[in-house]
């Protein structure tokens, strides 16, 4: 069964961009929820044992629209986590290139990340990919979609769901996303992503199933949980 990561962080560590109480909330709770479920999914499929991303990609290719919601959920969080950093620093080397090669500047990279999330209706999630065309800012809707696919390359993402921010910034997801990539953006993280769509060391994946274990020692909040 898949387990939920720790954060690579105490839960304070990114404080005061985001509190704890937001952290346990999103990390305990709402990403609880989808590992719980891409774990009794998964084994009604049969694809208990599975890596996570080929667990979504079975998923989408069967047209399991339950399992592909939580099972690309689950991975897009466990992404997310890695995106943020006590340590911000910006961006050098090879991703200092590539983003002024796209953007022009650091400062219009931001401004388009922003914008596409701000403006971006609804929930989902804002991406900095790597492709064929260099570096794009994208987002992509509620759990629609994940970028567990061929085409693009993550390198950096950021949550768009109201459970994100808003115990911190109320309504203001503008607000939210200029301080996220000012103080807690994982550049570096973003830096390793790029030099692995190149096939200079390994990408990002979810932690390996665990044989054995209970679903049920996944879940540790009250059924209805929080929505899909």
């Amino acid at each position: 069964m898949f387990i939920l990561p720790k954060l690579p962080y105490d839960y304070a560590g990114l404080e005061p961009t985001l509190s704890a109480d937001t952290l346990h909330t999103h990390h305990d709770k709402h990403h609880q929820t989808y590992v719980a479920k891409t774990n009794e999914l998964a084994k009604a499929s049969g694809l208990n044992g599975k890596p996570l991303e080929d667990v979504v990609r079975e998923a989408q290719r069967k047209g399991d629209t339950k399992l592909f919601h939580n099972a690309a959920q689950a991975w897009n969080h466990a992404f997310f986590w890695q995106c943020m950093t006590p340590t911000t620093g910006a961006p050098s080397g090879d991703l200092k290139a590539a983003i002024e090669k796209a953007f022009g500047t650091l400062d219009s990279f931001k401004d388009a990340f922003v914008d596409e999330g701000s403006t971006h209706f609804g929930s989902g999630w804002v991406w900095l990919v790597t492709g064929s065309d260099g570096l794009q800012v994208i987002s992509t809707h509620d759990a629609d979609d994940t970028l567990i696919k061929d085409g693009l390359f993550p390198l950096l993402v950021c949550d768009l769901w109201e459970h994100a921010y808003y115990l911190d910034y109320k309504s203001d997801r503008k607000g939210f996303l200029q301080a996220w990539l000012d103080k807690v953006a994982n550049f570096a993280f973003a830096a390793q992503q790029l030099a692995a769509s190149e096939g200079k060391g390994d990408g990002f994946r979810y932690p390996a199933p665990k044989s054995g274990g209970d679903i049920a020692e996944t879940r540790d909040i009250a059924e209805d949980g929080p929505r899909a």
